[in-house]
């Protein structure tokens, strides 16, 4: 028995050197941790439960026989993030590269399985050179295989994927399909060919980090949600983030006592729209201040920075925040503001996360780039999560509303539960001046009438008063008293009920 325990503990020391203490220091110098002190900060203290820690390889070809390394580039198991069930897979880098074999696969593959049977998040912490070579098709299966599982658990529990390394070629993937991606800054890249094969086909010089790193992601393609300094942020911010999410889609988002009244007035905000309806404002000091304790975790906040889009709380319950942002392009729609907020809208709705919407949208951007673009179809996308959303809606409208993006930013038509606007509110077609040059057209040439119409226009539309008239606002609300009605209007919401027909999928304009 002694000797099958010094056995144990020698292939279990063995397994947690991984490739070796020379690689180990190899990784450290990149400012990168290993796979399993990755795991330590991200997990609760000795919560830990490994499996698989000795699953080897199957391959015997190009030498790889009498390279057997227990556990075989990746550590899985389960553990919590503050008492709460959690699925786990780190990739080992100083094990052949991370890659990723058949065996690697079936273990990443198990934990998913288990996760999905637990009704628990999975999360995926990425550092991998891509397929295993030597492995061929048996790899690219591992693959695929992962792929079918991030399928089949996609709006049943939360996946997400943290990119702390290379991720390139069918790899990137698997992360792509998940609920969030988030990358570390100069130690982390995706893309699905590399700068020399990019410089082959297109002769374009790039470099890795320029191609496919943490910055490009997060705020030029819109793959990534957030991009952190180092490995420490950003798993100490990936569990913050998980305070926010349920465990799977039949759970609603864990509740957090705060000190913070939900009867709480903010006399600053009946000064935050300016007079001038073209002056800008920044929309952030609304949800900062009408959130509990000013904590707002937001996604993507550097990619189309026209909308914002978040998770806070208010009276202690998880909401999910969609906001325009007058600051950029006026809050207009685009294509990227669209998708952003459609993805991040079909995700609360899919977890039974309610969605506060903050309105101050003068319409979709005008353009040749935006329409041949699709901004159509793009446009459609945010129309149709908010249209198929079941879970509690509540819209405020600060200002303009203006034309279909009125419509489309979860307005009464489309099922909003709660819609409240300010008395600066306007609701209309268009703005003023475009109107009246419409409406008016045969009397452009006299400056002093369209004046006069335009201000007819405003005194009939400048506010929220015809569209309340019609019931498509609840109430006009002062700004002061906006986290009290929220937090009102969530709470006798809170056991609604609201179910789309049945029906095998909706098709979505992709």
């Amino acid at each position: 028995m002694q000797d099958i325990i010094r056995q144990l503990d020698e292939m279990r020391a063995r397994a947690r050197l991984g490739g070796g203490q020379k690689r180990i220091d190899s990784q450290h110098r990149k400012g990168k941790l290993t796979a399993r002190e990755r795991i330590e900060l991200l997990l609760d203290p000795e919560s830990f439960e490994e499996w698989d820690m000795f699953k080897e390889h199957r391959c015997t070809d190009f030498g790889m026989a009498e390279q057997q390394v227990p556990g075989d580039g990746v550590v899985t198991g389960y553990g919590t993030i503050n008492g709460r069930l959690i699925f786990v897979f780190s990739q080992d880098f100083t094990v052949f590269g991370g890659s990723l074999s058949e065996a690697h696969a079936e273990k990443i593959c198990k934990i998913m399985d288990h996760a999905m049977k637990a009704g628990a998040p999975v999360i995926g912490l990425n550092d991998s050179g891509g397929a295993r070579i030597q492995e061929g098709v048996a790899s690219l299966g591992g693959y695929a295989d992962v792929f079918q599982r991030n399928v089949m658990a996609s709006g049943v529990i939360p996946q997400i994927s943290m990119i702390m390394g290379p991720c390139a070629g069918g790899a990137v993937y698997s992360p792509a399909m998940t609920d969030f991606i988030f990358m570390v800054k100069d130690s982390s890249y995706m893309f699905v060919t590399g700068p020399d094969v990019v410089k082959t086909v297109t002769h374009e010089e790039v470099t890795a980090e320029e191609l496919g790193g943490a910055v490009t992601h997060s705020s030029k393609s819109g793959v990534a949600d957030l991009a952190f300094e180092n490995d420490v942020e950003a798993l100490t911010m990936l569990r913050r983030l998980m305070n926010f999410l349920p465990a799977n889609n039949r759970e609603k988002p864990p509740v957090q006592r705060t000190n913070d009244p939900a009867h709480r007035l903010d006399f600053s905000l009946d000064t935050l729209v300016p007079d001038n309806t073209n002056k800008p404002y920044d929309m952030k000091e609304l949800i900062i201040k009408m959130i509990d304790d000013c904590d707002f975790f937001e996604i993507q906040p550097d990619y189309a920075k026209n909308i914002i889009v978040g998770f806070a709380r208010m009276d202690g319950h998880p909401v999910g925040i969609v906001a325009n942002q007058p600051l950029v392009l006026a809050g207009c729609l685009d294509i990227k503001s669209s998708i952003k907020a459609a993805r991040f809208v079909r995700f609360c709705d899919a977890f039974n996360i309610p969605v506060v919407t903050l309105v101050d949208v003068p319409g979709f951007m005008p353009g040749t780039a935006q329409e041949y673009g699709g901004i159509i179809k793009h446009g459609a996308k945010l129309l149709y999560a908010y249209a198929e959303c079941t879970v509690p809606k509540v819209t405020l409208i600060t200002r303009k509303a203006y034309g279909g993006a009125y419509d489309v930013m979860s307005s009464k038509h489309l099922r909003g539960d709660v819609n409240f606007a300010w008395p600066s509110a306007e609701i209309a077609v268009m703005g003023p001046k475009g109107a009246v040059e419409i409406i008016f057209r045969e009397e452009k040439g006299d400056p002093e009438k369209l004046a006069q119409r335009e201000a007819e226009y405003k005194e009939k539309f400048a506010n929220p008063f015809v569209a309340g008239a019609r019931g498509f606002i609840d109430d006009v609300i002062m700004p002061h008293e906006t986290r009290k009605r929220i937090c009102r209007s969530l709470a006798m919401l809170r056991d609604k009920k609201l179910e789309n027909p049945w029906r095998k999928h909706g098709n979505i304009p992709l």
